[in-house]
């Protein structure tokens, strides 16, 4: 019989990328280290990656702007001023962008609307043309399962799933997994000798490595990492965070990363700093 649960948080229900209660049967998902090579691989980060997600990726190099904010505002019941107070700006495909601000500053915020974990009050989100605050809430998970990919600070990894299952997961629900993507991302992240083992068993770098993996294997348009780094000793946050920019650019993704540190900030693309739900 197939278990269910419920959730108590959009950022879990992402997990698992669908709105409602997901199919946790561990079974279903073939480990990745059973999953053979394509005979003609192309190179991916030192592994094999398929025709199908350089295909992908090659289009979506085409593709000049990928998220536009314009006026956008948030305000939460009973709060006394608004969290978002028209934030505007333009991200372009395959850039690496840096959101930094202090606490309550809007910035988690903001990730999730970009997200569609949650819908702003006004203004336009806009992924690759697409108004998010024009989506219903199957709409947005729509937009969570492929296009949009998201890692948590808190990991949120399935607990009854094996480290395969977990990567592969996002993308069966997306219908656009790729096997040579998957085993090539586990590869890379140092997970090969652990695919068996289940989230319990792993370190906290661990974790966040398979939830890098899990983000990244149904090929996101956009990546969203909210403090990524923030539960780790400094030594692994440094090593997980290189080897997140390392992937996010091999497959000409665009990241949006939220972080307290400067240093880390000072390494992307550009860096928008919230202040007070405005962007200074």
């Amino acid at each position: 019989m197939r278990r269910k649960r419920s959730f108590d948080s959009p950022k879990e229900e992402y997990a698992i990328g669908i709105s409602g209660t997901p199919d946790t049967d561990a079974s279903r998902f073939s480990p990745l280290g059973q999953i053979k090579r394509a005979k003609k691989p192309h190179s991916f980060c030192g592994q094999s990656l398929s025709r199908g997600a350089m295909q992908a990726i090659s289009k979506r190099k085409g593709n000049q702007m990928l998220l536009r904010l314009q006026d956008v505002t948030k305000t939460y019941p009973k709060a006394e001023t608004a969290v978002l107070r028209g934030v505007s700006f333009d991200m372009a495909a395959g850039e690496m962008l840096a959101l930094t601000g202090e606490s309550g500053s809007g910035k988690s915020t903001l990730l999730h609307l970009a997200g569609g974990l949650d819908s702003a009050d006004g203004g336009v989100v806009a992924i690759n043309g697409t108004d998010l605050t024009g989506l219903d809430d199957a709409g947005r998970a729509g937009l969570r399962r492929g296009t949009v990919g998201v890692i948590f600070q808190q990991f949120n990894l399935i607990p009854s799933l094996t480290v395969a299952a977990n990567i592969a997961f996002q993308a069966r629900l997306s219908g656009c997994f790729d096997a040579d993507l998957a085993q090539a991302l586990a590869a890379r992240l140092g997970l090969q000798d652990h695919l068996h083992k289940y989230p319990e068993q792993l370190s906290g770098g661990q974790q966040q490595r398979v939830a890098i993996a899990r983000t990244l294997a149904p090929k996101p348009a956009l990546v969203l990492a909210d403090e990524p780094t923030g539960n780790l000793d400094e030594a692994t946050a440094d090593t997980v965070f290189d080897v997140l920019c390392e992937l996010v650019a091999e497959t000409g993704a665009g990241l949006v990363l939220v972080t307290h540190s400067q240093r880390l900030a000072a390494r992307l693309d550009r860096r928008l700093h919230l202040r007070a739900g405005l962007i200074s």
